[in-house]
């Protein structure tokens, strides 16, 4: 992801230095990068970082390591914050010590379901497709090898609705477009075979005034939609040129002078995950 928004830059033009300056302006004084009540938040640092190595900014290497050797081995952190902690040290190329980098790959591995998949719920009896995604990102940033790839495969197989697209929930009746892009994306990352009826099925979602939806029943596009649905088809290799200019727009309706964009046209707050999402979009709508 980070590879294809290192591209927004070029879509974005002289608009870069507010987007740029947005993020500055979103670090918190204790090293991380403030969450939408402007508390400081690991989540939110993720995205700050991941956003200005897409404009190939400076990162406040520094201070963000110190932030983040506040939360020591992640004993203490859910799934989630775990997942962050190794993406936020990977993004700063300061890769923990091994002791830390292990108990970090441990208490990931502590959300691992029966059925061989992950989930945010330590106590959940099947896996999702959110966690899996987490998951192997997760061990990717380590450098770690996925324990049992095969078995988080075969987790994902009950997670496929009935109408072609996944959900993180076994019997669903429709996808999920973030979850359905995040399946190609592990399908891709674990080296398995890529079905062009996801590609399908994504490109089913596009909103008729630009971006994609979040699921058939959900009538507006939002930008966590539009960015993984491109950046998965663009790895099922589908092609977009019909709808690029309308998602061009779209994108620019959901962006501000404040440099930040909006997650969706219903949303009045900016915040660094949508930014970092505008920036992917942006990077593959200027393939």
């Amino acid at each position: 992801m980070l590879q294809v928004a290192r591209l927004s830059p070029r879509q974005l033009g002289e608009a870069r230095d507010l987007v740029h300056q947005f993020l500055l302006d979103q670090r918190h004084p204790d090293g991380g990068f403030r969450d939408r009540a402007g508390q400081n938040d690991l989540y939110y640092t993720v995205f700050g970082l991941e956003a200005l190595i897409a404009l190939q900014a400076d990162l406040p290497v520094d201070e963000t390591a110190a932030y983040l050797d506040t939360f020591g081995d992640g004993g203490t952190l859910d799934f989630v914050h775990a997942a962050c902690l190794a993406r936020a040290w990977a993004a700063l190329a300061r890769p923990p010590g091994a002791a830390r980098r292990d108990a970090i790959a441990a208490r990931i591995e502590s959300f691992r379901s029966p059925d061989g998949g992950y989930h945010p719920a330590s106590d959940a009896e099947t896996g999702s497709v959110y966690g899996a995604f987490l998951a192997l990102g997760a061990y990717q940033d380590l450098q770690i090898p996925l324990p049992r790839p095969d078995r988080v495969l075969a987790s994902l197989a009950p997670l496929r609705a009935d109408d072609g697209g996944y959900a993180n929930f076994p019997e669903s009746d429709v996808g999920l477009t973030a979850t359905t892009a995040a399946v190609v994306t592990i399908h891709r990352q674990l080296r398995q075979p890529l079905d062009g009826a996801y590609g399908e099925w994504l490109l089913a979602r596009h909103h008729a005034q630009g971006g994609f939806t979040a699921a058939p029943t959900v009538p507006i596009p939002d930008l966590l939609s539009t960015a993984t649905a491109l950046h998965a088809l663009a790895t099922l290799q589908m092609p977009i040129a019909s709808i690029q200019e309308s998602c061009l727009d779209f994108l620019d309706t959901l962006w501000t002078n404040r440099g930040g964009f909006h997650g969706m046209w219903t949303d009045d707050e900016v915040d660094c995950e949508y930014t970092f999402y505008g920036l992917l979009a942006l990077g593959h709508l200027s393939l």
